[in-house]
């Protein structure tokens, strides 16, 4: 479990209770944080191996995961649980994610400062080892640095023109509308009621 999915020693615990969960349903943790203050809340972002996760999932994941909390109770006061996708921007949390998302512009952000700097921005490309590649602009030039995956303590993909379009193409490809239920569905729907 990297620090990037789960920060804290308390979102680590909630981490392992509900990763099986998930992973038993065919989904995959992108992210956990528990956000204390007066209305606790618990933020978990989820995804298909293939992208693509919508609401009737995250109502799933929902479920299943307040059932498993509601067993283990490793959270005394009470809060409010919220399941989404990663979004378009997405965190980058896993190392597979940097070859994912290669190509594709991101912030990246290291615990320690690495030639002065512990913010880079650039265009991924992918992994090699255990090192994140990120191209960034240095001086005049574009360099390709390998940055030690757990060396990062925050990433995510920069929303671009080049990612919407991405998304869109994905969410396309995934859309697969069988239009003859959804005629069944209006027949239902605009049959007279019967007489009682």
């Amino acid at each position: 479990m990297t620090d990037l999915i789960a920060k804290t020693a308390l979102d680590r615990r909630l981490a392992e209770i509900v990763t099986p969960v998930i992973e038993g349903l065919g989904y995959e943790l992108i992210r956990l944080r528990m956000q204390g203050g007066r209305h606790p809340l618990l933020q978990i972002m989820a995804d298909k191996p293939e992208g693509g996760i919508d609401v009737e999932d995250c109502a799933t994941i929902s479920t299943a995961v307040s059932a498993a909390l509601d067993v283990e109770d490793p959270i005394e006061e009470k809060y409010t649980l919220e399941v989404s996708s990663p979004g378009i921007d997405r965190p980058l949390t896993r190392l597979k994610d940097f070859d994912l998302w290669a190509d594709y512009e991101a912030r990246l952000e290291t615990t320690e400062l690495i030639d002065g700097q512990r913010r880079f921005k650039g265009f991924l490309r992918g992994t090699e080892g255990d090192e994140v590649l990120i191209e960034i602009e240095q001086g005049k030039e574009t360099v390709t640095i390998g940055l030690q995956f757990d060396w990062l303590s925050d990433a995510k993909l920069i929303l671009t023109d080049e990612l919407i379009a991405e998304m869109l193409r994905q969410k396309k490809v995934s859309e697969t509308v069988d239009e003859a239920a959804f005629d069944a569905i209006e027949e239902e729907t605009n049959s007279p009621d019967e007489e009682h």
